[in-house]
């Protein structure tokens, strides 16, 4: 297909991204340590690490687990939350040869027991908070390295202190737990200082990380991203966000929001990682759901990046003090992992001046595929045009390429493209086309300017009485009703229309009524599409960054 999205590119915006200019991502990280030394990389509960800092604790942890005896290309799971000792240990596993294995750390004994196993890891840095779920599945994996963190390891002595007081002791934030011949983090730094850390030759090809999904098709798979995939995606991201972040002012140290957590891909790359090739600032922020505390944070900084989820975008609208916050300073808001709805986009900007770009990607690309343009400021209700570098097909369901204006599936070709699914070859076969596509399972379609539109998840499209129904479509009205908060639409089964709809509603004003949403509805929505059912709930199931999951939803009502 001619790449008629180019047309639409901001000036500045290159077709093409040079990756080769690295040899790994170790490559980056150290020329940014060199570069950077004296900036901040990362700032914690007040606490900061500059890149020098950040060089040093990581090569000191690196010789340490190097010291284990490790091979080359080496699983080492880390499971933590935004704290300062994520990026350490990241630096670490990588510049030691390692593969990091990104591990939620709210999962249960069973789905812990399911990763360290299938990623075959050898060694875990875990803060204490969740040890007690390790030692339950431990004696029955390869791990055999353990390192336990504390949040207030590397917060200074007094305030380090004060902090594992409270959180042990007062909140309460650390259930028992016994796991012998494991390593306190600050040990393993200290012993790592007497140790020197060997350089590992690495390429474009070696495995940097296993990025588990989510589940939603199944059984949680790791995709393989390598080095090139993660560097190449860097690179695009940056390249895109160009526009906007040249706009005057002009800031030489930018500031980013990491409020979602780095175990997830969206955050690694476009924070972590893109926040390192720039020399940024990264605030790390440990518990994005407590809405108060994060306003109080970013009420310190003058912020100019904040990558988000939707609902977070919208949680913090809904707080009455994020409003009188200093935004003069923002220059990108990316908006992604879920669709980003209307309402919230235009009260975002209203709010703040600064725009919500969205974009569009997965665990298997690295994560971004496309994105709307940073220069601009018009809510598009699409996500964007794919980056630099990155080619979209819109295929039918015998894998055929469909023209424009076609509905299908959406396929990704590009650097950032998984190698495939860790020890799945079946799995690979099932997602990657012969001429190197990666199918989504997403339904999209593409327009005479190359910008992408999602229709929907194939499996969440609901099929009342022949006619297709698309939940985002629904929600997405129902978020412009001042009354709601946010809301989900799954499909549940109907003896005269095969499928009806059923939407789950959390309320933003108490009074409102099924029947008021119904008439709302019956407005803004044609007969087939409309709502059969309304069910009312104080909270939504959401994933680790904040999308809500129908699937929970519909497996709900089914069981019951």
């Amino acid at each position: 297909m001619d790449k008629i999205w180019l047309r639409s590119y901001p000036a500045d915006v290159p077709a093409e991204i040079d990756y080769t200019r690295y040899r790994s991502l170790v490559h980056l990280l150290e020329e940014a340590f060199q570069n950077y030394a004296q900036r901040k990389a990362y700032i914690c509960m007040g606490k900061s690490l500059t890149y020098a800092q950040v060089d040093a604790m990581s090569q000191r942890l690196g010789a340490w687990l190097q010291s284990r005896g490790l091979e080359k290309g080496a699983r080492v799971a880390l499971m933590m939350p935004n704290v300062l000792q994520y990026p350490v240990a990241l630096a670490a596993v990588l510049r030691a040869g390692y593969t990091v294995v990104n591990v939620n750390p709210l999962y249960t004994a069973r789905e812990l027991a399911h990763q360290l196993n299938d990623s075959g890891a050898e060694a875990i840095i875990i803060l204490e908070n969740f040890a007690t779920t390790l030692e339950q599945v431990v004696a029955n994996t390869k791990v055999r390295h353990v390192v336990i963190a504390s949040m207030g390891d590397l917060l200074g002595g007094l305030k380090g202190g004060i902090v594992n007081f409270v959180v042990r002791n007062v909140k309460k934030m650390v259930p028992a737990y016994q796991l012998s011949n494991a390593v306190p983090f600050k040990r393993a730094l200290a012993e790592g200082s007497r140790m020197t850390l060997k350089p590992v030759p690495l390429t474009h090809e070696d495995v940097a990380f296993l990025q588990y999904t989510g589940g939603t098709t199944g059984v949680s798979k790791g995709a393989t991203l390598t080095h090139r995939n993660v560097l190449a995606n860097v690179l695009q991201s940056e390249a895109w966000a160009q526009p906007a972040i040249k706009r005057e002012p002009h800031v030489e140290e930018l500031v980013y929001v990491c409020a979602l957590p780095l175990y997830h891909i969206f955050a690694l790359t476009a924070c972590c990682l893109m926040g390192t090739r720039m020399g940024a600032t990264n605030l790390l922020i440990p518990n994005p759901r407590d809405i108060p505390g994060l306003v109080k944070e970013l009420s310190k900084y003058k912020i100019n990046i904040f990558p988000a989820v939707n609902t977070l975008y919208n949680g913090l609208l809904n707080n009455p003090d994020f409003a009188k916050l200093d935004f003069s300073g923002l220059k990108v808001c990316n908006g992604g992992g879920m669709a980003v709805q209307r309402a919230v986009a235009d009260k975002w900007l209203q709010v703040t001046g600064c725009p919500i770009i969205e974009g569009y990607g997965l665990s298997e690309t690295s994560p971004v595929a496309t994105c709307n343009p940073s220069d601009n400021h018009a809510f598009t209700g699409t996500i964007g045009l794919p980056v630099p570098s990155t080619e979209v097909a819109i295929l039918s369901d015998n894998g055929q390429p469909l023209p424009l204006d076609q509905v299908g599936e959406i396929a990704i070709r590009g650097p950032q493209v998984m190698v495939g699914y860790w020890n799945r070859p079946e799995e690979t076969a099932k997602v990657m086309t012969p001429d190197g596509y990666f199918k989504t399972g997403d339904v999209g379609v593409m327009d005479e300017r190359g910008y992408v539109r999602i229709v929907d998840r194939k499996k969440d499209m609901i099929l009342v009485s022949g006619f297709n129904v698309y939940p985002n479509e629904i929600e997405d009205v129902l978020a412009t009703h001042p009354g709601v908060l946010e809301s989900a639409c799954v499909g549940v089964p109907d003896a005269n229309s095969g499928e009806a709809v059923k939407v789950f509603v959390v309320r933003k004003d108490p009074a409102l009524t099924s029947a008021q949403l119904m008439d709302y509805c019956r407005e803004q929505l044609t007969g087939y599409k409309r709502p059969k059912y309304i069910e009312f709930r104080t909270e939504l199931p959401k994933t680790n960054v904040g999308k809500i999951l129908r699937r929970e939803l519909r497996d709900e009502k089914q069981a019951a």
